[in-house]
């Protein structure tokens, strides 16, 4: 057996390890092995380790890479002998834990870790799972990083504020420009907002159709005790533009005015400077009478929904809460609401005339129209249609009520949870549906206040689940005076009535022909086009389906949210998708 001399070992009285003489080099010590560095230690540092039998420094320890990874898990960064050594295998390995390595990078880190105190049964149970640990942590720590960078990549190509941001997403015109048509003026909708002109208060020329009287009991509605939105089928709602009305020929061929619209046409120009989405307008000039059209199926029978948010809607049509389904849901919501609120006994208050739409036995839907004369000049008046949807009486005195309804689809869209908010905080809540749909409240108040509604009621509507946009509820019901309600949304009826004014002499100035007044749907302004006089006779409008024949939400959402008042339509829903199935 070989023997091994290790010669004599000095004492040092001062510290750990050989006298600082030795290591300087000062005093020779026999037998001394080469390149073997020493390190100082003072007595005042803690002591994470007397001997590291795992480390070898020899050229034999570079052959072994599980040696190497036992060495990595020391650090003698702080004495820079140990780094040169070291520094030549530096680049075989990598350091298990680099999270804490990355979290000290340019500082000092500890001499000693607690947690990587020297266990050899523990690292090699417990070193694998850390690596790949520290795999997927990069993983995501890369994932969101991507993420990050890539939504503020969108946020600054969409551009820095809100209204570019809703111009990221595309809307499409409301109605196909042609090649042919040929562009006589573009208005910008600031030129609207120095408009003024006062009309003096109208006539009635004529009143039509029935109303029935308003339930009060709904003013009583909380969302604790909803009422589920019943749907009227039999009923028939008539949307019937300016030309098609035989009451406006009749009084046009008697001269009464030179101007004829409806409620629904006024009201989108008078709140056009709110608009964001598309509309169009067909305007007639025939000798010296103006007539204010809509096309068949045109977006003006429809109900915008999210139309003035700052957060876009999806792009995709089929999806229930793209801007086309909600604004045919809303559609369908307005009308149900406008018959369920009223006490069905039969009672009416019929008119001179009976509605001038409706056949003879026809279930029609309350309304009554009311055909008004407004002095715009000495020598044009304008006639309009307007609408109201019910009645009330109370000693003796005969008040008109305009109703519609305001729809929830999904708080996270709307930032507004009704059911939570509504009985505490109806304020916030109004105030939220005035920012996210500013145009849709803005032209329900001028509706009412053309047909000299005395009260309008807004109803909150919403879906029984946000994935069901077939089933709704009623949580609550409130009135407003129409003209104390347009001060409150800051709805000027002189520049309302100054932007009519403005536009009717625009195009009394014009030759005879057809027009179309389309907004811009991307700009805040509004075109004027020379049309063909037979545009838009024989061409194909896409109109929304009827109720029954739209997807129906899955059947267990049914069974979840049931009600008494609709198991039968329950069951003949289930009976329809069953069949489309």
């Amino acid at each position: 057996m070989v023997g091994f001399e290790i010669g004599p070992v000095p004492f040092n009285p001062d510290g750990w390890g050989p006298p600082d003489s030795i290591v300087a080099g000062s005093i020779s010590v026999p037998n001394q092995p080469s390149n073997v560095p020493f390190a100082p230690f003072s007595r005042s540092e803690k002591l994470g380790r007397i001997a590291d039998w795992t480390r070898n420094l020899g050229n034999a320890s570079r052959g072994s890479n599980k040696q190497n990874q036992a060495d990595s898990a020391f650090d003698f960064s702080t004495d820079e002998s140990f780094g040169n050594l070291a520094g030549d295998d530096e680049s075989s390995f990598r350091l298990v834990d680099t999270a804490a390595k990355s979290h000290h990078q340019g500082q000092h880190r500890p001499k000693f870790n607690p947690r990587w105190r020297f266990n050899p049964h523990h690292q090699r149970s417990q070193l694998p799972q850390r690596r790949d640990e520290e795999v997927e942590a990069r993983k995501r720590d890369a994932e969101k990083e991507r993420a990050r960078r890539d939504k503020l990549y969108n946020f600054n190509r969409s551009g820095m504020n809100a209204g570019q941001r809703r111009e990221s997403s595309v809307f499409k015109s409301s109605v196909d420009i042609q090649p042919e048509w040929n562009m006589l003026d573009q208005i910008p909708f600031s030129s609207f907002s120095k408009l003024s002109f006062t009309v003096p208060e109208p006539e009635d020329l004529l009143i039509c159709g029935s109303l029935e009287f308003y339930d009060r009991a709904f003013d009583r509605i909380t969302p604790r005790n909803e009422r589920r939105l019943e749907r009227f089928k039999n009923r028939n709602f008539f949307k019937v533009t300016t030309t098609d009305d035989p009451v406006i020929r009749r009084l046009a061929n008697e001269d009464k005015a030179t101007v004829f619209a409806t409620d629904t046409i006024l009201s989108t120009l008078m709140c056009a400077p709110r608009s964001v989405y598309s509309w169009d307008i067909v305007v007639e000039k025939v000798g010296n009478k103006l007539f204010f059209d809509k096309r068949d199926g045109s977006q003006l029978d429809l109900l915008s929904v999210h139309e003035t948010s700052q957060e876009p809607l999806p792009d995709v049509k089929e999806d229930i809460n793209s801007a086309h389904s909600l604004s045919v849901e809303a559609a369908y919501i307005n009308q149900n609401f406008s018959q369920q609120l009223l006490v069905r006994d039969g009672n009416k208050l019929t008119f001179e005339e009976p509605n001038p739409f409706a056949t003879e036995g026809e279930e029609v839907a309350s309304v009554a129209y009311r055909y008004r004369r407004w002095k715009l000049d000495d020598d044009m008046y304008l006639v309009a249609r307007c609408e109201v949807q019910s009645v009330v009486e109370v000693n003796n005195n005969r008040s008109f009520l305009t109703l519609n309804a305001l729809n929830e689809f999904d708080s996270k869209y709307t930032g507004v949870d009704w059911r939570q908010k509504l009985e505490t905080q109806r304020g916030a809540v109004l105030a939220n549906e005035l920012k996210n749909n500013a145009n849709k409240l803005a032209k329900w108040t001028a509706q009412a206040l053309l047909a000299s509604a005395d009260m309008m009621k807004l109803g909150y509507v919403s879906r029984v689940h946000p994935r069901d946009h077939f089933n709704h509820v009623i949580l609550a019901v409130v009135g407003y005076k129409p003209k104390d309600f347009a001060m409150q949304i800051n709805l000027n009826t002189s520049n309302m009535w100054g932007i009519v004014k403005s536009i009717v002499d625009l195009f009394m100035k014009l030759s005879d022909g057809k027009y179309v007044l389309v907004k811009d749907p991307a700009k805040p302004q509004v075109r004027i086009y020379d049309v063909p006089p037979d545009a838009f006779e024989n061409e194909y409008v896409e109109e929304p389906l009827p109720e029954e024949e739209q997807v129906q939400p899955p059947a267990e959402d049914e069974a979840e949210t049931g009600d008494a008042n609709g198991v039968a339509n329950d069951v003949e829903e289930k009976e329809v998708s069953t069949e489309a199935a």
